[in-house]
């Protein structure tokens, strides 16, 4: 293996799916290469702007005909992969199918057909969560990071089309608080020193852009029940569009009548009224304090949880509208009020901008089609939703000389990223972008440290305190389903493995497993002869073979004297002495190490030692215990045990490796020739 190593992983989103390559040192160059602030960093990823690619559509459009999936939709992305990894590191380079939100909508049977396993949404929030630490330095310099009450890390959001996610780490308080409500998670250094966090990450299915607006189309229908024009204020001035958000081509039904349709009023302000309700902020909250929808969520310290926004909040605020918050951090009072004068236009007169590409060369119809909802949505979750201050017009509070959220005294030194603020929008950090993706690799990188004294493995679950890892712990390399080879004393829950068969998960296969088992059996009984099953019976039984004269005979070890009891497995011969002439044996006389013979009646080989010469065969015969050997001894074979770093069953981090000492199975017996009148084989 080379001193890089490389990383795959398919993000299948609800729009499309795309492959992400990343690289990093190994251990081994990371170590010998670093100096101590790097070894007491993480890996460093890398990747570059060429190393993704993206296709259409979504993985879920394949919920009817999962057969075609790979064909027809992942084999593109994978070819690109080869491109780009070095084909000597392709066999070790572990490539991860992770579906997002896009197939958690799908109906159960369609989603397991297609995949076996599909992402949480808190599991995709939290690698968010570290990726935007990661690309921020939150992890490696906490001292530059400080916002006071010694809090370091950031909050992070994002926003798809489906669904959206909160990751945030809460001030000490809150996390005593709810405990039990935040995920624990370990990292790893180059030195192998481990990392700890403890993180909240929840998500809400049905809050991404593309839901939202699709509900809040249903609640515009279900206001004029029998309206054929419906007025939406979240459309620029005069653009119809069909119930799914296409524009009316001339002779659609829709215009000819005979179908609703909506047209837009470009009313920002009733747009953000309408909006609102999509929140679910009215729904009954069992666990308090609750967010959106009525799920928990801890409650938010904007004195040090500083959030940034990926996806969605980067689009929405920038693809349009960076102007208004190009050089400095996002402003409320001033991105409203650009998207109110955007959203008031006639649409005629934003096409032809679009044409003259006023926007760029990305910006299309659709776009601004779309941003006037995705405003008011972006801005009455995130406000309203989250509870983020509205910066330039409700006041952030001033905190202690200890702390680094001095708004009004650093927003000019932070005129750059801005990451000071309660929330901005990014897409890159530093040039690389801010991904879920980047945040899976990082944790699977750092899994491949060698890990220091006490460090323990490398992953995520629920918080629990103790030295034993929580049961649902989730290593980086995936979801782990233990292997015998597993259930030893380097199992990390700390239960026997006869525990975790007969009353964990396993417990409910065990039937069916012990039932095909016993068919199995059955069958190959019956299909293995009269004969063999005899014979069977005769050695499971400790029964004298029958028609053998008895000179031959000898008992067969029986089941309860077999090795499975202690008994020795070896064949046990009887030396039987009957009338022979003793002329019929000689020994030959010694010739050195000359291990060929031109007398003709010699047979067998010699090794340089004397070896009988045989005169003449007889049926009396002498019978003594062959001298064993093993098969890997033999001279000459060329056979030496190798094992290839690549070539394992599963790809994993180095604590799912087990290291333990290696049996090899008993070598078979290589035997002498015997001058005997027959051959016995020996089982």
């Amino acid at each position: 293996m080379g001193k890089h190593r490389y990383g795959v992983i398919l993000d299948a989103g609800s729009s499309g799916s795309r492959v992400y390559i990343y690289r990093w040192l190994n251990a081994q160059a990371a170590r010998a290469n670093g100096g101590a602030q790097d070894l007491a960093s993480l890996p460093e990823i890398k990747t570059k702007k060429k190393w993704n690619k993206k296709v259409h559509p979504g993985i879920s459009t394949f919920g009817p005909k999962p057969e075609l999936v790979g064909s027809d939709h992942l084999k593109e992305l994978v070819e690109f992969a080869q491109e780009i990894v070095p084909k000597d590191e392709v066999e070790n380079t572990p490539i991860f199918l992770l579906a997002t939100a896009g197939m958690r909508l799908l109906p159960d049977d369609q989603r397991a057909a297609v995949l076996e396993n599909v992402i949480p949404g808190e599991t995709e929030g939290l690698y968010g969560w570290i990726a935007a630490n990661y690309l921020l330095g939150g992890f490696d310099a906490p001292g530059s990071h400080d916002h006071g009450k010694g809090h370091h890390t950031y909050g992070f959001l994002d926003m798809g089309g489906a669904s959206a996610q909160i990751a945030f780490a809460p001030n000490a308080t809150e996390a005593v608080k709810h405990a039990e409500d935040l995920k624990l998670l370990r990292l790893r250094k180059v030195d192998g020193n481990a990392l700890e966090y403890k993180v909240f990450v929840t998500t809400w299915l049905g809050f991404g852009a593309n839901e939202a607006r699709r509900r809040y189309v249903e609640s515009l229908f279900d206001s004029y029940p029998k309206t054929l024009e419906l007025p939406d204020p979240c459309l620029p001035v005069g653009l119809k569009v069909n119930q799914t958000g296409y524009e009316l081509a001339p002779g659609s039904p829709e215009l000819a009548g005979t179908k609703p349709h909506l047209v837009g009023t470009g009313a920002f302000p009733e747009c953000l009224k309408r909006t609102y309700p999509l929140l679910e902020k009215e729904r009954a909250c069992d666990d308090a304090p609750c967010l959106l929808n009525g799920q928990h969520t801890p409650a938010i310290d904007f004195d040090v949880n500083h959030f940034v926004g990926v996806s969605e909040y980067w689009h929405t605020t920038h693809e349009l509208f960076a102007m208004a918050h190009k050089d400095k951090a996002y402003d409320f009072h001033t991105y409203q009020k650009q998207v109110t004068d955007f959203c008031s236009r006639d649409w005629q007169d934003i096409v032809k901008d679009v044409g003259n590409q006023k926007w760029g060369k990305k910006v299309n119809e659709k776009t601004v089609e779309e941003v006037c909802f995705k405003a008011s949505w972006l801005i009455n979750i995130l406000h309203d939703g989250i509870g983020v201050p509205r910066v330039g017009l409700e006041p952030v509070k001033e905190v202690g000389s200890g702390s680094a959220n001095k708004t009004k005294a650093m927003l000019g030194k932070a005129a750059d990223r801005g990451f000071i603020d309660p929330f901005q929008a990014v897409d890159k950090i530093n040039g690389t972008e801010v991904s879920w993706t980047l945040g899976k690799m990082v944790l699977y990188a750092s899994s491949q440290m060698p890990a220091a004294d006490q460090a323990m493995a490398v992953g995520f679950g629920s918080n629990v305190d103790g030295a034993k890892l929580p049961s649902d712990f989730q290593y980086a390399g995936g979801k782990y389903e233990p292997l015998p080879s597993d259930l030893d004393e380097g199992n990390a829950g700390g239960d026997d493995w006869h525990d975790r068969i007969f009353n964990g998960s396993y417990s409910r296969r065990v039937p069916g497993i012990l039932i095909f088992v016993i068919i199995l059996i059955i069958a190959t009984y019956l299909l293995c002869g009269r004969e063999r099953r005899e014979n069977v019976l005769n050695k499971l039984f400790g029964r004298s073979i029958p028609d053998t004269p008895r000179w031959r005979r000898r008992k067969a070890p029986g089941f309860l004297n077999s090795k499975l009891f202690g008994g020795t497995t070896s064949p046990t011969y009887d030396r039987v002495l009957e009338a022979a002439d003793l002329e019929d044996f000689e020994l030959s006389d010694v010739e050195g190490r000359h291990s060929g013979s031109s007398d003709p009646t010699r047979t067998g080989r010699s090794s340089g030692w004397a070896t009988p010469v045989t005169r003449a065969m007889s049926p009396d015969i002498l019978r003594t215990s062959p001298k064993n050997k093993g098969y890997f001894d033999s001279p000459g074979l060329g056979i030496t045990p190798f094992e290839r770093d690549g070539l394992i069953i599963r790809t994993d981090s180095k604590e799912r490796l087990a290291v333990g000492r290696r049996s090899r199975a008993g070598s078979p017996t290589r035997r002498s020739p015997l001058m005997t009148p027959y051959k016995e084989s020996v089982d």
